[in-house]
């Protein structure tokens, strides 16, 4: 049988992509693809991860969500949160996708931190879809992913000499 991806056999390669690539590289993933599975935490400590459709500002991703919701009850009461985002799987090759750990909150409409966030959201195909007035922006809750660590993996990664999982953090303030 050919080998057709020689680069995944042997050892797996132990180099950090330069911190700029790496950002590039989630910043990619992050603006061609817009649905991530959230988990939160239960009251009882269990997971709950729930599908979103989300759109990202830097290395922040957020979504619009009911404050009776489970995942928003959830983070009222413990905000940290998982969110996982793959690309299409076809193979081993392919497999591209990010996980983001950090906190989570919720914003208002009226609240003015909203408004940068608004600005950045795709709202309008949502509106299209359902029907509603594209002059009517609308009046649900934000809820902001901020990221204190993501793990990003991309099994491409080895054809350069670099690890297929890379992990990104803030830079220092």
């Amino acid at each position: 049988m050919p080998l057709t991806n020689p680069w995944l056999a042997g050892p797996t390669p132990e180099l950090d992509l330069p911190r700029e690539q790496l950002e590039d590289r989630i910043l990619n993933l992050l603006s061609t693809h817009n649905v991530a599975v959230i988990a939160t935490v239960c009251r009882d400590g269990s997971p709950a991860a729930t599908p979103v459709r989300y759109s990202s500002l830097g290395f922040e991703i957020f979504y619009t969500s009911w404050n009776d919701s489970v995942k928003s009850r959830n983070l009222r009461r413990d905000p940290r949160v998982s969110a996982g985002i793959v690309a299409p799987l076809v193979g081993q090759a392919s497999n591209r996708g990010a996980q983001l750990f950090g906190t989570a909150r919720t914003l208002e409409r009226d609240d003015p931190l909203a408004d940068r966030y608004w600005e950045a959201m795709r709202w309008q195909s949502d509106h299209v879809e359902r029907g509603r007035s594209l002059h009517e922006p609308p009046r649900d809750p934000l809820t902001v992913l901020t990221p204190t660590r993501i793990l990003y993996t991309d099994h491409w990664l080895p054809r350069t000499g670099h690890r297929p999982r890379q992990t990104w953090r803030p830079a220092p303030a």
